[in-house]
């Protein structure tokens, strides 16, 4: 975890390799992922790089295998997984992909290889789909027909025996407008009555289109032809599948009878518009031709049938085998893409040697190093690798964290506001305690807490099988967050034992500490009042885990719940705030800022604890001191009365504790526990032994929040103090806060502005430069005041504004118990006593507004309020979020990226 609070150091270093070896270097540079280069060539476009051939032969590799699994998902085929990445990393040199491949091979050698057998794959399942969408549109062309000739003769035989004259064409669907000529049924225009039959008789039309352009079809002829054409359609049962899609298709025969030749030329055209295929049929009463051409016609749909399916088959087998292989290769290619891309960042400053330049993880440099040094010699080149050190000044250098599953989410979560600076203290390290915490504080109940804890659970014993599958986007995102599902579903139990909540409910998993008169024969009075089961004060009194279960049966249980949660809301709030600003003074200790730590961190502290953390003190001495004494000891009761000698009373007076004093009954016979003589004129004041000051001298409670106010509107003025000389110690720290304000404000842009000065009248020659300088130290100091004054504003109005906003724990908290208690009441209660099945229906719906509300609503609401309280109220104090992220050249994560 040390490790984990500032980012690994890094070194900038300049390595110059062998051109010859520089492949190799690169690859066995990403499988260790622990280098990133800086490009040394950015005046140069992407196609003016040294090796930009490569990177294309790498994408035309890439469009070839996105074609493959483009083919494979056409026959529902999943590509097989390559295995594990860091084990194909680790046989990388024996993972070529032709049978031939050695380890020997070069980096131009294994593409050539590649780019050599996936061409002749690529071209043999091109030919294949060209082939495919020939025989299937031959193959449609035979269905169309088919149906064509069985609908056409069912409608002569049937509805209009010798009724029309068929289009005399050959062989196949029409294309042209003017390629048919309509001929009657009777023969030769020369033969007895031809004329006279002639024009009597109509034309026809037969085709098949689309079922879902029938409407629009018909409309169309409708209109064109002014209703001067008799159409049918009949739909075709079996879907036609389209050639160029591999779709199904639904579609229907038409016919269309007409009496002219200019409306024959009108229907072509809507024809061809529509994509509807026509086909040319012989004579309706030539029964013999018609059985004949359906014969022919059905054997070779046969014939047809069988090279289609035998071309399917033999495309399916060859698409097996790439799935087999294609995610490997797909590897191999973006991995070479990754070594080429990253030498196009290399310099070329000599003849044959390249150079380059990158940040390395300092503990990962003697890796780096031997890497290099390998890869040389196995080349055995004459020219030694060489690797430095580059001299400072450096870049800025990238942040970069060493996370497990158990950290990366928590490292994202802060990653996704901004990235840490370089060794800058890490929230991720504190957020991974504080945000389930929170969470569980606004979520807190043993129920539904339970069910989030048991669903982290789930996660992570499906942990190996995620890790290897394919997620969608929001499956990913809980597989990355599991670890931190189980910490909030835990919290969220344990703050729920600290409630004692469950459903709404409270546990009595010890024995109350409190009882109603007649409680245990159900006899209690609406306003009974309770009473310990055992001494104020004592161990016995105190419930041993969490709240007593008795406050969830008591009138006054929501006013006792809100303040609990309040105080405890605040203190939370005040702690983690105040931990954020010692962060800060913590950076500027490691940075060695002097300044900052003197007047930006020592202000702030004192700011800080001057007023909130004195808020904290006040809530807890509030919490520890005994009331009942102090009220009793400045209560007037009468001598040797019921209440007299009371074991409440604790309080000491001139060393003697807990013991009652008789008063001399000069008053109106009342007495006070420590013996003054009571009088109908008597105060608070007069009556408490403390002598504390203001209205209650220290017997009363105090209203805090009128304390708090008090202390900046009434300077001096504690009406009712809990400790002596409080008013005293409350005007030192106002003027504390007072004074930290402008030392916040100024002090440091007055160094500055000293520091320089100094700078620019050090480098001065004369007087010109000297008058320049003053403006720019004029300028310079004018910026950092202004920039200053913003950041006390903020630090200042947002310790107030922040605090506040922690109360989003007590009202989240609030929420959720009271929206489990009214569906608790009103879904089930209030049908436990009609009958059974009321009380299953009143189930249905708890369960159902329980798991739709309070397990997903209020889990996602908790969540982001959680996540406001870490990124604005605590990070807010320290984090800069300006950081440039590591992004190393890494085999692994580019692998991985190209996956998801």
């Amino acid at each position: 975890m040390v490790k984990w609070f500032r980012s690994e150091e890094m070194e900038y270093i300049s390595l110059i390799v062998n051109q010859d070896a520089a492949h190799d270097c690169l690859a066995d540079l990403g499988r260790l992922g622990v280098i990133q280069f800086t490009d040394l060539n950015p005046d140069l476009t992407p196609f003016q790089r040294r090796f930009v051939s490569y990177v294309k032969r790498c994408d035309e590799l890439e469009r070839k295998l996105r074609y493959f699994a483009g083919e494979c998902d056409k026959f529902n085929l999943t590509l097989e997984s390559a295995g594990d990445v860091d084990t194909f990393l680790e046989n990388a040199a024996a993972s070529g992909a032709a049978a031939g491949s050695t380890k020997d091979q070069t980096g131009a050698q294994l593409l050539e290889t590649l780019e050599t057998e996936l061409e002749g794959y690529e071209n043999q399942l091109k030919e294949l789909n060209s082939y495919s969408e020939k025989l299937t549109t031959e193959y449609n062309e035979k269905v169309e027909l088919q149906e064509v000739l069985e609908k056409a003769r069912r409608f002569f035989m049937t509805d209009a025996p010798r009724l029309a004259v068929s289009e005399m064409t050959t062989g196949g669907p029409e294309s042209g407008a003017g390629d048919d000529k309509a001929e009657g049924l009777l023969g030769p225009e020369d033969a007895p009555g031809a004329a006279r039959d002639m024009d009597m008789r109509f034309s026809s039309i037969t085709g098949v289109v689309a079922t879902e352009e029938k409407a629009r079809f018909e409309r169309m002829i409708f209109r064109a032809t002014r209703g001067n054409c008799y159409v049918r359609f009949a739909p075709i049962k079996q879907p036609i599948t389209d050639p160029s899609s591999g779709e199904l298709i639904e579609k229907c025969v038409f016919i269309v009878f007409y009496k002219s030749v200019s409306i024959e030329t009108k229907l072509k055209k809507i024809c061809d518009a529509f994509d509807a295929h026509r086909y040319s049929l012989p004579d309706m009463d030539d029964a013999p031709a018609v059985d004949r051409m359906l014969t022919e016609n059905a054997q070779e749909l046969v014939d047809s049938r069988t090279v289609l399916l035998k071309n399917q088959d033999t495309r399916f087998r060859l698409c097996q085998m790439l799935a087999r292989h294609t995610e490997r290769w797909t590897w191999i290619v973006v991995r070479e893409k990754a070594v080429y891309h990253s030498l196009n960042m290399f310099k070329s400053d000599v003849s044959g040697m390249l150079r380059g330049e990158g940040w390395v993880v300092s503990e990962s440099a003697a890796e780096v190093r031997e890497a290099i040094t390998r890869a040389h010699s196995s080349m055995d080149s004459n020219m030694p690798s060489h690797i430095e050190q580059v001299p400072k000044p450096w870049p800025t250098p990238p942040t970069h964290f060493t996370t497990n599953k158990f950290t990366y989410g928590y490292q994202e979560f802060v990653n996704t506001y901004g990235i840490p600076r370089y060794r800058e203290a890490n929230p991720a390290l504190f957020t991974a305690a504080t945000f389930p915490f929170l969470f569980g504080v606004m979520y807190g109940d043993i129920g539904h807490g339970l069910f989030l804890f048991c669903a982290g659970i789930y996660l992570l014993w499906n942990e190996k099988a995620n890790d290897k599958a394919k997620l969608g986007e929001m499956a990913a995102g809980l597989h990355s967050g599991r670890y931190m599902i189980v910490m909030m579903g835990f919290f969220a139990v344990y703050a729920g034992f600290i409630y004692n909540d469950m459903f709404s409910l409270g546990l009595n998993l010890f024995g109350s500490r409190w009882v109603f008169d007649g409680q245990y024969n159900g006899e209690v009075e609406e306003g009974a009042v309770a009473v310990q089961t055992a001494e104020f004060g004592s161990a016995e009194s105190v419930y041993p885990f969490g709240l007593d279960p008795m406050w969830h049966v008591t009138s006054n249980e929501l006013l006792f719940f809100n303040s609990f949660k309040m105080k405890l809301s605040v203190i939370f709030g005040i702690v983690q705030m105040f931990a954020g600003t010692c962060l800060k003074g913590i950076n500027a200790i490691y940075f060695k800022q002097k300044l900052d730590f003197l007047f930006e961190f020592l202000p702030m502290v004192a700011f800080a604890s001057s007023l909130f953390v004195y808020m904290i003190v006040l809530i807890f001495m509030k919490w520890i001191i005994n009331w009942n004494s102090r009220m009793l000891s400045a209560t007037c009761l009468e001598p040797n009365g019921d209440g007299w000698g009371s074991e409440d009373y604790k309080e000491c007076i001139d060393g003697q504790c807990g013991v009652w004093v008789q008063c001399a009954g000069q008053g109106n016979g009342l007495c006070t526990p420590w013996g003054y003589d009571c009088t109908d004129q008597s105060t608070t004041a007069d009556m408490c032994p403390l002598n504390f000051g203001g209205s209650g001298d220290g017997c009363q409670p105090p209203n805090l929040i009128t304390s708090l106010i008090n202390i900046a509107l009434q300077p001096g003025n504690v009406d009712e103090p809990m400790y002596y000389g409080q008013a005293g110690i409350q005007n030192i720290l106002l003027l504390i806060a007072f004074a930290s304000v402008p030392i916040l404000l100024l002090a440091k842009p007055y160094f500055l502005s000293k520091q320089h000065q100094s700078t620019v009248h050090h480098h001065a020659h004369d007087d010109e430069e000297h008058g320049e300088a003053d403006e720019d130290d004029d300028h310079g100091f004018g910026e950092i005041l202004i920039h200053q004054a913003i950041e006390t504003i903020e630090f200042v109005l947002g310790m107030v504004s922040n605090t506040a906003s922690y109360l989003r724990l007590w009202a989240l908290s609030l929420a959720h118990s009271e929206l489990a208690t009214v569906f608790w009441e009103k879904a089930m209660v209030s049908t436990l006593n009609i009958n059974w099945f009321a009380a299953f229906i009143g189930y249905g719906i708890f369960a159902g507004v329980t798991l739709g509300v309070l397990l997903m609503m209020d889990v996602l609401e908790c969540f982001l309020h959680a996540l406001r309280l870490h990124w604005v109220e605590f990070q807010n104090k320290f984090f800069a979020a300006d950081g440039v992220r590591f992004a190393p050249y890494s085999f692994k994560q580019i692998i991985d990226d190209s996956s998801a």
